[in-house]
């Protein structure tokens, strides 16, 4: 009898044990409920709107230090504890949740200008015929011998497996942010932490001038589509943004900005021309990113759409779309002549950095936090691949673009000659003519274009990767603790990245 009390009194204490752990695995289910539930629920991202409705249910309308995307956040952790208590009496409040439900399915929209409407109609003129040209060039490449395409990738992949550190140039006094090469590839710009845009003479990495008109850090430079130095004072060459929230434009023949684009209330991270060079858009830490016009340097569109801050903007070659990247690690595609997504870029668990639209127009890069990066179709509306790259933060990502702008392709000695006498006659009529030469010259040079792109890294490398089959090419080291950004020029000679330790570097194929 004592035997069995001594093993009832083990038994209930063993269920007493299973029941508190019952009970605790139920409240941690709960809170992962709440959790996926607070992901559903609809919540303005107009900061003055969060601050109204946190009114409305009796909240502080903000808390000591606390940002927009803190308060936002906020607001959907209340709404979650009320949704939450209310489906413990659901009769009680069946009908107030249907209307409230009705509510928030409603399509979310913000009346646009005029002026909004007519470049969405311009950026439609000009994408239309773009996009109409470069499928027709697809098409023609989709034909291309299986053999020609072979020898075309091993002697591209060939020359990039090639590239080794050029040299090394202090840039500035704080960390330099982002490069990127002017169209004629003989500049290059350097935006710093320290307010400051430089220009460069490249390669030889001699400075041109300082642009000063930002009171703190610079996130990012954009050139022009068509700028050079040669162009007169009033037209506008670089595009740069600053922490203090302003997005400048520069004639690059003047220390001072020739206009100064206010409306984002927070630090502006990045800014992408428009491929026509009328628009300018800029992703900022107030949860936005804006669209600008550059010849009245006036706000055309404010869009919503991240529920934190956004960090990366690009435009696609067409100029019809254009992609925003966040750090609440969601990527958002939007269509720039409607105003509607595309396609949303979920699948990082991480914020992400970097974003860079492919020349073939329907693949799209992310680099994030999370040490990835992702190939993203838009035509399968899905991720294609993910690539390990680097160790730390993914900062920067650049396709290789083909422009012939300033220069021409590379072609044969032998397409641009006449003739030469001392040539054999019979092995002439067997070679290619000149013509034929220069064809598959300039066959080679759009068919090269994207076939490869260059990641930066936190971890202190560059890597060059193939853009087909995605895999690593070559790891250039930059003997510095984190790379900030990383550029190719157009006509794939030369490499450069900026450094968090104030310097940049240049990279070109050895035998170059």
């Amino acid at each position: 009898m004592s035997e069995l009390t001594y093993d009832t009194l083990i038994d209930d204490g063993n269920y007493l044990g299973s029941e508190r752990a019952r009970l605790e695995n139920k409240v941690i289910l709960d809170e992962l409920e709440r959790k996926r539930k607070a992901k559903t629920i609809a919540v303005p991202t107009d900061d003055n709107r969060v601050k109204a409705r946190l009114r409305e249910i009796g909240e502080p309308i903000t808390l000591f230090g606390e940002r927009a995307a803190d308060r936002r956040d906020r607001l959907i952790y209340v709404l979650s504890q009320i949704n939450a208590a209310r489906g413990d009496d659901a009769m009680h409040v069946d009908g107030e949740s249907s209307e409230e439900s009705e509510e928030e399915e409603e399509e979310f929209y913000s009346p646009g200008s005029l002026e909004l409407l007519d470049a969405r109609r311009a950026i439609a003129e000009y994408s239309l015929p773009r996009a109409q040209q470069r499928v027709a060039q697809q098409r023609i490449d989709s034909k291309l011998d299986l053999g020609r395409i072979v020898d075309i990738r091993k002697k591209v992949f060939s020359e990039v497996k090639k590239f080794a550190n050029l040299g090394s140039q202090i840039g500035d006094e704080r960390p330099i942010s982002q490069v990127r090469f002017a169209p004629n590839n003989k500049i290059m710009a350097t935006g710093s932490w320290s307010g400051t845009v430089k220009l460069w003479n490249v390669p030889a990495c001699t400075p041109i001038r300082a642009l000063r008109g930002h009171s703190d850090r610079i996130g990012g430079v954009a050139w022009h589509p068509n700028a050079t130095l040669s162009q007169g004072p009033d037209l506008i060459n670089l595009a740069s943004g600053g922490g203090e929230g302003s997005v400048n434009l520069w004639s690059l023949d003047s220390e001072s900005p020739l206009s100064v684009m206010k409306g984002h209330q927070d630090r502006v991270c990045r800014v992408a021309f428009h491929p026509s060079g009328n628009y300018v858009a800029s992703a900022s830490f107030d949860t936005t990113w804006r669209l600008w016009d550059v010849n009245t340097a006036k706000e055309l569109l404010l869009q919503e759409g991240h529920s934190k801050e956004v960090y990366a903007v690009e435009f696609q070659n067409d100029g019809a779309l254009v992609a925003s990247g966040g750090l609440d690690a969601i990527g958002r595609i939007w269509d720039v002549r409607t105003g509607r997504t595309a396609m949303v870029l979920d699948g990082h668990v991480q914020a992400i950095f970097a974003l860079a639209f492919s020349p073939n127009g329907y693949q799209v890069a992310t680099g994030s936090g999370d040490d990835t990066i992702r190939i993203w179709d838009m035509r399968a509306i899905k991720s294609l691949y993910t690539i390990p790259a680097h160790t730390s933060n993914v900062s920067d990502v650049r396709f290789f673009h083909a422009d012939d702008l300033y220069f021409k392709p590379p072609v044969p000695k032998d397409a641009v000659m006449d003739g030469v006498d001392s040539v054999d006659k019979e092995e002439e009529a067997k070679s290619d003519t000149p013509e034929q030469e220069l064809a598959s010259a300039q066959e080679e040079w759009k068919y090269r274009s994207g076939l490869f792109f260059a990641s930066s890294g936190y971890d202190g490398l560059v890597k060059l990767w193939s853009a087909d089959d995605w895999l690593l090419l070559r790891t250039l080291s930059t003997d510095a603790g984190k790379v900030m950004s990383v550029d190719i020029s157009s006509d794939g000679s030369l490499l450069a990245s900026g450094t968090y330790n104030r310097n940049f570097q240049l990279f070109a194929p050895e035998d170059a």
